[in-house]
């Protein structure tokens, strides 16, 4: 498609995906009851980003304004999304 040919997305990242993995990352360190086969953390990840509104970026301004919503509202929202996602695919995980 001449259109992604044309202009480079390598710049719009969706700053969602570095909190709910980072607090994923957190969660899951001290958590020695929840799998985490490849399979249960990209569902946790996947479920949390669903249910949480998507924050993306596209420069180096909007990379600094991104790493400071750590301690917002919003950054409290994804600690929920994360910890609701764990629960969820702790009790319903897609394999046996």
């Amino acid at each position: 498609m001449a259109f992604k040919e044309n202009y480079n997305f390598e710049n719009l990242v969706n700053e969602a995906e570095r909190l709910v993995l980072e607090e994923l990352e957190r969660e899951l360190a001290s958590n020695n009851k929840v799998c985490k086969c490849e399979e249960c953390i990209l569902d946790m990840a996947a479920y949390a980003l669903n249910s949480i509104k998507p924050y993306y970026r596209v420069s180096l301004m909007g990379t600094l304004y991104a790493h400071a919503i750590d301690n917002t509202d919003y950054a409290w929202e994804v600690k929920k999304a994360v910890k609701e996602a764990i629960k969820k695919i702790q009790n319903n995980p897609a394999h046996d």
